[in-house]
């Protein structure tokens, strides 16, 4: 019976130093992998001319725009060939408009062989880069998309790559180079990224950043598309804003007709957001939505030009931007310049939005790439 006792209390002391001795588990943090599973992505519809590089759709931790810890999807590509010039650099890329539906969400177009931007993402990948691309926070996880909140995007954006090394078997470094580029909602989200990334993710050896069709200043781009034929652009940011700041509650200040349509416009993609061509937010309202102090508070929070970035920008913009007026980009750039930015501005004289992205995409994609190579960037402010 003593020896009993004797061996009880052994295993006591053990517990009890093994306990003492056992580093607190981590917190989770941003950046952090959630799950990563491997995928595959393809360049056309029906699963045609599979992209030849290792793909892992990621969930992640990342930060709301209120600075809660949260779960955002997205995709991890890395070319399949070793990189020949030390740690392979890494692209945060942050893609436009897809809509408000998880459906939408680069992870799953890619999967299905409709994303268009992968066009641009393959200059990156055929130069060994790595790229990471985040669906964005609600877009492909449970939740509405907080589209438009710029302060998220950044932080999905940042978080991205720090996730892309934690992914295992990537065979990505930490303290590698890193870009970002964006277009469109992606170009405020790249705006934000190098906005936040000094205070966010100063770890990040960021080379550079290139942003183009910036819808800088939300409140503007809202009051040019009232009425017109994108007005479903700035109806989806409402939702998104909403849906990042709860405080604003939407639905309480819509009439029934522009709760019914923003209710049928809570799960569509870009393309179908068309049926709201034409309406105005007096449609959608009683009230003048944009101008109460608790909208004015927040889109004056995301509008981007407060915080100077400290690497190397390129901004680029269409002359017939019909979406974003390039006005509002042109006073971004003179922001910045005031605050000393390294800016490379660029007014491209295509027609439209879109081909703004066209035009402009692999000019920014080469000087992202003289960035990575440790060329020096010469702005023209």
């Amino acid at each position: 019976m003593r020896l009993r006792v004797r061996v009880s209390m052994t295993m006591i002391l053990l517990l009890i130093a093994s306990f003492v001795a056992a580093p607190p588990a981590r917190a989770a943090a941003a950046g952090d992998v959630v799950t990563a599973q491997p995928t595959t992505v393809y360049l056309l519809p029906g699963k045609l001319l599979e992209v030849p590089v290792n793909a892992w759709h990621l969930l992640y931790r990342s930060t709301s725009a209120t600075g809660s810890l949260n779960a955002v999807s997205g995709t991890l590509l890395v070319p399949k060939a070793s990189y020949p010039l030390g740690k392979r650099p890494i692209i945060g890329y942050a893609v436009g408009t897809h809509g408000l539906g998880d459906q939408c969400a680069p992870s799953a177009s890619m999967s299905q062989g409709r994303e268009a931007e992968l066009a641009l993402v393959s200059l990156f990948l055929l130069k060994g880069y790595a790229v990471a691309i985040t669906d964005y926070e609600g877009l492909g996880t449970p939740g509405v998309h907080t589209y438009m909140a710029g302060i998220s995007q950044g932080h999905a954006v940042l978080d991205s790559i720090r996730a892309a090394t934690r992914v295992s078997g990537s065979g990505l470094a930490t303290g590698g180079p890193v870009a970002i580029m964006g277009y469109s909602q992606g170009g405020a989200s790249a705006a934000w990224a190098a906005q936040l990334q000094p205070s966010y993710a100063s770890e990040l050896r960021l080379k550079g950043v290139a942003a183009g069709g910036v819808p800088a200043d939300l409140h503007a781009v809202a009051d040019h598309l009232d009425g017109g034929a994108n007005f479903g652009l700035a109806a989806a940011a409402g939702v998104g804003f909403d849906a990042a700041y709860p405080e604003l509650d939407l639905n309480a200040d819509l009439n029934d007709r522009g709760r019914a349509l923003l209710t049928d416009a809570a799960d569509d993609c870009v393309g179908d957001l068309d049926k709201l061509a034409g309406l105005r937010f007096s449609d959608l309202s009683p009230v003048d939505l944009m101008n109460q102090p608790k909208w004015l508070a927040r889109l004056a929070e995301n509008r981007l030009g407060a915080i100077a970035p400290r690497v190397p920008m390129f901004i680029y913009h269409a002359q017939g931007d019909e979406i974003i007026p390039q006005a509002i980009s042109a006073t971004l750039r003179s922001e910045y310049c005031r605050a000393g930015v390294n800016l490379r501005w660029t007014s491209l004289p295509a027609p439209s939005h879109v081909t703004g992205a066209i035009e402009g995409g692999p000019l920014a994609i080469e000087w992202l790439a003289l960035r990575i190579l440790g060329l020096p960037a010469f702005g023209n402010c």
